[in-house]
């Protein structure tokens, strides 16, 4: 047996630092190392043994959580998970935390119906999971959650085999997870003003991704926003799928838009690249451009497969320049992407197909 992901929680509330124990130790994959009440009390523990990942809180008294994670990747990088609640100006400290080299964003669990209790498990499980694989060790993929692990099926019939006619416009779908914010930016600060429209899933909780887009708007030289039900997919101008919502790709003749629905999790996550992949199948066909990222799990691969089938051409990332090398692993093993390139090259290749 492998040994399981020792983590250490730094929250100063009690009954935070004790639903995140439940949750993480539910899991036989992970072991509560410690907890903490602030990061000075995180720091003695650290010095004694060092954790796998920390999950990490955002406003605390003694010494504020952004504070802490950059001295953290200044003298001892640990992978670090945000734990934060769902504040507007929390959700900007928290994106701004991601620049500091944190892997990736949970939402603080909290007590609802035992369906958010059991959706919410499975996001911090594999958010965990997902950042110690961001280090040498590696671990197993399994994990013995609670509920059936459904496909896109339960949001959108599969697409036929005939692929839409061809026209003049093209649309780039893209699907990332743990690694995704920094790649993503790095991808769409290259993009010009009349790229072809885009419609991205980072996987990322509900109440961040407007955060995330609104800062992405201001590198950008494209307009980046988070997607509204029945927006427009236009030229020079990305949709970030919002956190807890799916968001599929329509098209009403010549129009390409986009459907911001409720449902199941996908792939064990909503939004779900599956699912908008395969509606940009379904709606686009050849039209399309796949770009499958960065990513633990294998979200995104059916339906970059099921895009490829449909006309579209598909780009994985390749395993030198993702963070976690699951989702495209998985798009590639399953003979999904047409090529496999850098981060860097993905850029070029998007325009070269757009020309």
């Amino acid at each position: 047996m492998e040994k399981k992901i020792r983590v250490l929680i730094v929250d100063d509330s009690a009954l935070v630092r004790q639903a995140l124990t439940q949750v993480l130790q539910s899991d036989p994959d992970i072991e509560v190392m410690a907890t903490a009440a602030d990061p000075f009390i995180a720091a003695k523990k650290i010095e004694k043994e060092v954790p796998d990942v920390i999950t990490l809180d955002v406003e605390m008294p003694r010494m504020d959580g952004i504070t802490f994670l950059r001295k953290l990747m200044s003298q001892h990088p640990i992978p670090v998970v945000i734990c934060s609640s769902l504040t507007e100006q929390g959700a900007e400290t928290t994106i701004k935390a991601l620049e500091y080299g944190a892997v990736d964003i949970i939402q603080k669990p909290k007590l609802g119906t035992r369906d958010f209790i059991r959706e919410s498990s499975i996001r911090i499980c594999d958010a965990v999971k997902a950042a110690a694989r961001v280090s040498v060790r590696k671990i197993s993929d399994h994990s013995p959650l609670y509920q059936k692990k459904l496909n896109a099926d339960v949001i959108l019939a599969a697409p036929d085999s005939h692929a839409m006619v061809r026209t003049t416009e093209q649309v780039v779908a893209v699907g990332a997870s743990t690694g995704g914010t920094e790649a993503l930016r790095i991808l769409l600060q290259a993009m010009p003003q009349d790229m072809s429209g885009m419609v991205v899933v980072q996987h990322m909780p509900e109440g961040f991704t407007r955060a995330f887009a609104q800062r992405l708007d201001g590198l950008c030289q494209i307009r980046v926003k988070e997607a509204e039900d029945g927006d427009t997919v236009l030229r020079g101008q990305a949709l970030i799928a919002p956190g807890n919502r799916h968001t599929l790709l329509k098209r009403s003749g010549a129009r390409y838009y986009v459907e911001v629905k409720d449902g199941p999790l996908v792939s064990r996550h909503r939004p779900s690249v599956d699912v908008l992949f395969r509606s940009t199948a379904r709606y686009a066909g050849r039209n399309a451009i796949g770009v499958i990222m960065t990513g633990m799990g294998d979200d995104g691969a059916k339906g970059l497969l099921e895009m490829k089938q449909a006309g579209a051409y598909t780009i994985a990332q390749d395993e030198h320049t993702s963070v976690v090398f699951g989702m495209p692993k998985e798009a590639i093993k399953l003979g999904a992407a047409d090529v496999t390139l850098p981060l860097q090259k993905i850029a070029m290749e998007l325009l070269k197909e757009r020309a």
